[in-house]
Parts: C-alpha cells; sequence; structure tokens
C-alpha cells in the first residue's frame, strides 16, 4: 500500500549571489580584492615614490609602520565587533583606509606619506576582522566555505595582475594614483554591503568584554616589535640582526597574550586552527621569498621566468580553493588542513631539489604548484573552522587571533629568512636548502598537528 505521508522537500541553501547574499558578496569579494591589491601595489610603487620624495631613509617605516598598526587595528576589530557588531568597525575601517590613501596619495614630503600609510594600515586591520565576523553573521554555515573561496580568489587574482598593474599606473599616470584610484572602488563596495550590515543584529554586549584594554596594551607591544622586525628585516649587517632579535623577543613576551589560551602547547580546538594558520603561512612564504632568488642565481632564470614560477603557484592556490569550497562534508574537520599543510610540505621539499642542477627547472614549478594547490585547501578551512568554534559573541576576536597568527608568523620567517640570505658575502646553494628545508619542517610540524584541531569528547576547545 502506497505511503501517506508525504516527504517533506528540504529547501536548497541559498548560494552566494541569491537576492539577499548578492550585494554583500560583490561588496565583500571587491574589498578583499581592494586590500590586496593595495598591499601589492605599494611595492611596486614604492621604489619611484621614495626617489620623487627623496625619502629613502623612511622607507622601511613605510612598509613597517602600517604593519605594525594593522596589528593592532586587528586586535581593537576583534573586541569591538564581539561588543557591538561589525558594523561599526566596517565603517571606520573603510574611513581609515580611505583617509589615509588619500594623504599618501597628495603627500608632497616622505613623512607625510609615511603617515598616510600607518592610517591605511589601522584601516585594513579594522576590514579584515570585521569581514570575517559578517561572514559568521550574515552566511549561513554551509556557505562559509564557499564564500572563504571567493576571498582568496580575491587575493590571488591581485597577486597575478597587481605589481604589473602598478607599474603601468606608475609609468603612465604617475605614483599618486596607485594609491588615489581605489577610494573610487571601496566606497561603492562598502555601500554594497550596507544594507546587509543593517539586516544584522547587534550584540548582546554593550560594553566591550572584560580584559579588553589589558589586550589593547599587548596589541601595542605587539605592533611595536613588529615595525621593529619589519625595519629590521630590510637591513643588512649586524646592526639588522640585533634589531630582529629584539622584535623576536618582544612578539615572544606579547603575541600569546593576543592568541588563544593553550596556542604555545598546541591544545585541540581553536589553539591549534590558529597555530597551523601561523605555521603554514610561515612555510610558504617563507618559501616564496627565496623561489625568484634561487632559480635566477643557480638556474640562470631571467626575473620575468622565476616569477612565472609564483603565478603557477598563486593559480594552483585558486584552483585549491574552488576544490575546498565544493567538496561535500569532509569526514574530519582535520581532513582539508592535514592534506594542505602535506602539500605544502612535499611541495616546497620538491622545489629544494632544483638547486641541484641535474635537475631540470620544472621540478621547482611543480614543487610550488602543489605548494599552492595545499595553500588553497588549508586556508578556507581553517577560516571555516574558527568560525564554527566561536560562540557568536567571540567570533571578533578569534577572528583576529587567526589573522594576527598568520601575519606574526609570516613576518618572523620573513626576517629571519632575510638574515640568513644577508649572512655571507652572497646567498648561495646552502642557504637557500636551509631556508627551504625550514620552509618544509614547519608545514610538516602543521601537517603532524592537523588531528588536534578536532576536539575531544569531553575537552572543551582549548583545553
Amino acid at each position: 500500500m502506497p505511503s501517506t505521508v508525504a516527504a517533506t522537500a528540504v529547501p536548497a541553501p541559498p548560494g552566494l549571489f541569491a537576492p539577499r547574499l548578492r550585494a554583500m558578496t560583490v561588496g565583500s569579494v571587491a574589498l578583499i580584492s581592494l586590500l590586496a591589491f593595495e598591499a601589492l601595489a605599494v611595492g611596486t610603487a614604492m621604489p619611484t615614490v621614495a626617489r620623487n620624495l627623496d625619502g629613502l631613509a623612511l622607507y622601511g617605516i613605510a612598509f613597517g609602520g602600517p604593519f605594525a598598526t594593522g596589528v593592532l587595528a586587528m586586535v581593537v576589530s576583534g573586541i569591538w565587533c564581539d561588543a557591538r557588531g561589525p558594523r561599526g568597525p566596517m565603517w571606520h575601517g573603510v574611513a581609515w583606509f580611505v583617509v589615509g590613501l588619500l594623504i599618501a596619495g597628495t603627500a608632497q614630503v616622505m613623512g607625510v606619506l609615511v603617515v598616510g600609510r600607518v592610517v591605511q594600515g589601522f584601516g585594513s586591520g579594522l576590514l579584515s576582522v570585521a569581514l570575517y565576523v559578517i561572514v559568521g553573521q550574515a552566511y549561513p554555515q554551509e556557505l562559509h566555505r564557499r564564500i572563504f573561496a571567493a576571498f582568496a580568489a580575491a587575493w590571488v587574482v591581485p597577486s597575478l595582475v597587481g605589481p604589473a598593474v602598478a607599474g603601468l599606473i606608475v609609468e603612465h599616470l604617475g605614483w599618486r594614483w596607485v594609491f588615489l584610484a581605489v577610494p573610487a572602488v571601496a566606497v561603492p563596495a562598502v555601500l554594497l554591503i550596507h544594507p546587509g550590515l543593517r539586516s544584522l543584529g547587534r550584540s548582546a554586549a554593550t560594553r566591550p568584554p572584560a580584559g579588553a584594554a589589558g589586550r589593547i596594551a599587548w596589541a601595542c607591544g605587539a605592533a611595536a616589535s613588529a615595525a621593529l622586525l619589519h625595519i629590521g628585516g630590510q637591513q643588512r649587517g649586524g646592526f639588522g640582526l640585533v634589531l630582529v632579535v629584539l622584535a623576536v623577543v618582544g612578539l615572544l613576551v606579547c603575541a600569546p597574550r593576543l592568541l588563544p589560551a593553550g596556542f604555545l602547547r598546541a591544545a585541540r580546538g581553536l589553539p591549534t586552527v590558529v597555530g597551523l594558520r601561523g605555521l603554514a603561512s610561515a612555510a610558504f612564504v617563507g618559501a616564496e621569498v627565496v623561489i625568484p632568488l634561487m632559480l635566477s642565481r643557480e638556474r640562470g632564470l631571467s626575473p620575468t621566468a622565476a616569477g612565472l614560477v609564483l603565478t603557477v603557484g598563486a593559480l594552483a592556490w585558486s584552483v585549491g580553493s574552488w576544490v575546498q569550497g565544493r567538496i561535500p562534508v569532509p569526514a574530519s574537520r582535520a581532513s582539508l588542513p592535514r592534506v594542505g599543510l602535506s602539500c605544502i610540505t612535499v611541495g616546497t621539499a620538491t622545489v629544494a631539489l632544483a638547486i641541484r642542477p641535474e635537475l631540470p627547472v620544472t621540478v621547482a614549478v611543480v614543487g610550488w604548484a602543489v605548494a599552492g594547490l595545499g595553500m588553497g585547501l588549508l586556508y578556507p578551512s581553517l577560516s571555516v573552522l574558527t568560525l564554527e568554534l566561536s560562540a557568536p559573541g567571540e567570533q571578533g576576536r578569534n577572528s583576529s587571533s587567526l589573522q594576527l597568527g598568520d601575519s606574526l608568523f609570516a613576518a618572523t620567517v620573513l626576517a629571519l629568512t632575510g638574515a640568513v640570505l644577508a649572512a655571507g658575502s652572497a646567498p648561495g646553494p646552502a642557504s637557500y636548502a636551509l631556508t627551504l628545508v625550514v620552509a618544509a619542517g614547519l608545514a610538516l610540524l602543521g601537517a603532524l598537528l592537523a588531528g588536534r584541531v578536532v576536539v575531544g569528547a569531553g575537552v572543551r576547545p582549548g583545553g
């Protein structure tokens, strides 16, 4: 006899471009693209800026200053989002970002341009955390991996075309337009997000959580150490090494106070998630900065050809992000992080083999593609895990911790890698091998720890 019980249709989840999410998705991805483009374009334009404004003495602080204020802003944004919701940090972030760009683009002396860069960096830090919290509050959980994949693509595309576009702007329009053109897109992008922001409920909290003042104080210490680290990494000789050592000590004192409890012992759950993001970022960036130099000096590749190897890695990162966004729910939370970090380990170790002249350069290309694929699988999955392991009132703090760990690990390894490459009269096979082996070792450590993102029965996250 046929069943008389009608099957209940389960509505399909909305897509990223469903009517209620379309404007927010376009605006959020546009903002991420602008943050990425500006971060990459400034590196292309800054030599011309320093020459035109006679500001070589302030070259280091023009990069270290915004990095430091970005560290502080991430902490402030996390506290603010948890206390009042992401609307305030979003609007203030765009305002600081745009004002900083306008100051830098109209500067007549290098000191004023540095002020603009510092203001811009603060806005970037506010925005980056607020966008994560918006994802947690505005998008259904089943779309988190897809929107974070879109964020990853929004970083990858500027990495492919940003330096070239910035170079064309500098040559044909002047360096000021590298700064002045971005606000024309940033303001419309945040206006697209605004209707969705109004629909988000305010946080139940009415004031910053307990310990917020102390957290900001530790953030100031970490920001100062980060600036010192960035400046020291651009120096050569003993003085630069002293600055790097002092900065690393400062970060070891301050950073653990800003990251989840249990971070240093890789406690289960969120502390390990944050640690894996930092290890992956450090491994990838530590290798990425060495590859063009190694291929140019040891294998005779032109700068353009060596740069194309990095392009292959960026494209593979985009592919990995797309793939993880379309995989059904993994059997374990640890699956994608473990596979991603294993790919980074194998890929980086493979690149190191290209130091040997008897092996074809194709080995390095394939290895870096595997590493890029691993980053694409890993990054969005860790962002999703961070939101899954966060209570509604902790999304801001935990998102800021994730991004802080990423930035500080990468900056530390970059500075130490620079010190290794500058240690002798000229970098050679031994220094390239050392830096690449260290990078692979960091990724391997992450792969071994990946199972700890899963919280065991009866164990609290971070316990």
